[in-house]
């Protein structure tokens, strides 16, 4: 079986999945490529997987001929669902619902995509996550749906030892420059952390292409007013393989990553960062639930209270103990939840019953 897996562009959370799932993929003979419109800059992160950028209605007209998919996976742009059919694919067609934004900003597309997804889909899939549960009985209840964990590999992804040792220790952002990730959120908590303790460093991880001009300059003056020029680093755009050790240097310094999304349908960030030993502290955004659950395999904190937010990140630099013990218990949840293998097993069925079905 051969499926196209459609974004569009190779960025973020979405890339790192289709890298993932591709690999996993293949160990059940399913051989996956890869459409995107645009390039972008997790580009560089792909390797061993064919992979398509174009946005022209010519092009993709004489891929869907040649390759002649087994399915086709859209994920997100409710319009390709459209253009994909009138180009001549008459194959399984499935629908993909990973990251909408802000539960405000996922209703506004789903209204958008109910006629389209209606119309020109066999299948929905997403990710297990209660708010797009409910956006899809809400908004599409008679489209045969989908939902199981996405997947990750952590014999490639892992803790690694660094040369490199951090005089302090180091907060870890992950994200891009708007309101949903919530940076403005973060620098406040790191604003606060510092009050408490002033000898830590923030290493904040950004795709600078993909903020607005408006963010960037909200962002730079938050820094310059609260002088947090020495304190705070911005990498961008790292290569993927990369970040295993920027995470375990992390680990290493006695410090976290902190997640502040208001929504998120799966968090890869979270994700890695754990598979690293590296401890999680994360914002209540829904995607994360599936994999951590507060005092057990990290902490969840509500970004709105800043002095229990405080509080609790303090704990994790403080306590030794209960900072092994997050760590220990969020790897084996990571190795049992999202494993490619349980993947595999679901997404084979899923195509089955769609190809059946089409």
């Amino acid at each position: 079986m051969k499926v196209l897996f459609v974004y569009y562009l190779p960025s973020g959370g979405v890339e790192t999945l289709n890298r993932q799932r591709c690999k996993a993929l293949k160990e059940a003979g399913i051989f996956c490529e890869l459409l995107y419109m645009q390039q972008g800059t997790g580009y560089h992160n792909i390797c061993d997987i064919p992979v398509y950028v174009t946005n022209d209605n010519q092009e993709i007209k004489l891929l869907l001929e040649k390759q002649n998919y087994s399915a086709v996976m859209i994920c997100s742009d409710h319009l390709f669902l459209k253009r994909i059919r009138e180009l001549g694919y008459s194959g399984p067609l499935l629908y993909e619902i990973q990251g909408l934004g802000t539960e405000k900003e996922a209703r506004n597309w789903m209204v958008s995509a109910q006629p389209f997804i209606q119309t020109y889909a066999n299948a929905v899939f997403y990710p297990r996550t209660s708010h797009l549960e409910q956006l899809c009985q809400t908004f599409i209840p008679n489209v045969k749906s989908y939902s199981f964990h996405n997947c990750f590999d952590t014999d490639h992804f892992h803790y690694v030892t660094s040369t490199f040792h951090a005089k302090n220790p180091i907060i870890g952002w992950v994200g891009r420059l708007e309101p949903n990730k919530n940076w403005y959120g973060f620098l406040q908590l790191v604003n606060m952390i510092l009050s408490k303790n002033s000898n830590i460093n923030v290493w904040m991880f950004q795709d600078a292409t993909l903020a607005s001009e408006s963010e960037k300059t909200k962002f730079q003056q938050f820094i310059q007013q609260h002088h947090l020029e020495e304190i705070v680093t911005v990498h961008s755009n790292i290569p993927h393989q990369e970040m295993a050790i920027y995470y375990s240097i992390i680990a290493d310094s006695g410090g976290f990553l902190c997640a502040t999304s208001q929504v998120e349908g799966f968090g890869y960030a979270v994700v890695e960062a754990m598979s690293c030993q590296c401890p999680v502290v994360s914002t209540d955004s829904d995607g994360i639930r599936s994999f951590l659950t507060h005092n057990e395999t990290g902490k969840i904190i509500n970004i709105d209270d800043l002095d229990k937010a405080t509080s609790e990140c303090l704990e994790v630099f403080n306590n030794a103990e209960m900072k092994n013990q997050l760590v220990k218990q969020a790897n084996k949840k990571i190795k049992s939840t999202l494993d490619p293998k349980k993947y595999n097993e679901n997404f084979t069925k899923m195509l089955k019953q769609i190809s059946q079905k089409s």
